[in-house]
């Protein structure tokens, strides 16, 4: 009986490992598929700024005296995705294309806005965890800079001012922060939020 027990466990346990194993290699496939998604978009999305950015040159019709509270950002549509600018953390040596709206299978292409904007100095920008997504934000210091353009030209300087993690459950924290903008990505574990508060310096 004894034999019997024990060679169950060794299975069991055996096929736990696999599972593991099976696992860790769908991550790192999905993370694989994650950075070579990066790589095609951001070139496109960049040439788009500046094909946006010569037009409304010539046009001085582009100007707009909206309030900062109800101006919407400028989206452009990529490969059936629309996205509102790209992020630029040098400290990560990253920069990474934002998709203007957020769900599962969009964060397994590209970071994306969860909420705000940058007009109104609330902007939420999630990605997973991936190495060349936001994998490394828990590495970020304070006084770190960041940038953040947008399809109009526009460059937004930030600083980072405070590292924390939050439960999953912590939604009002993460949306009415006060922060000019937040970053924020799964723990390796999943059950908190690795999250980078910045200042909007310029």
């Amino acid at each position: 009986m004894r034999k019997k027990s024990g060679a169950l466990c060794m299975t069991l346990g055996a096929l736990l490992i696999a599972a593991a194993i099976a696992l860790a290699a769908y991550n790192q496939l999905e993370a694989s598929h994650a950075a070579n998604e990066v790589k095609t978009i951001l070139p496109q999305l960049q040439q788009a700024i500046t094909d946006r950015f010569d037009t409304e040159k010539s046009d001085s019709s582009t100007e707009t005296d909206e309030p900062a509270q109800v101006r919407k950002m400028t989206e452009v549509e990529i490969d059936g995705h629309r996205y509102i600018g790209y992020l630029s953390i040098p400290a990560l040596e990253l920069e990474l294309p934002v998709m203007a709206d957020w769900d599962y299978t969009r964060l397994k292409k590209s970071p994306c806005r969860y909420f705000g904007s940058v007009y109104s100095d609330n902007l939420v920008i999630a990605a997973h965890n991936y190495a060349r997504h936001f994998g490394k934000l828990a590495d970020l210091r304070m006084g770190d800079p960041i940038r953040f353009i947008d399809m109009e030209g526009a460059v937004y300087d930030y600083e980072v001012c405070d590292l924390e993690t939050l439960p999953p459950t912590a939604t009002e924290e993460m949306l009415q922060s006060g922060w000019d903008l937040s970053l924020y990505t799964c723990t390796l574990s999943g059950g908190g939020r690795v999250t980078v508060r910045c200042k909007r310096v310029r």
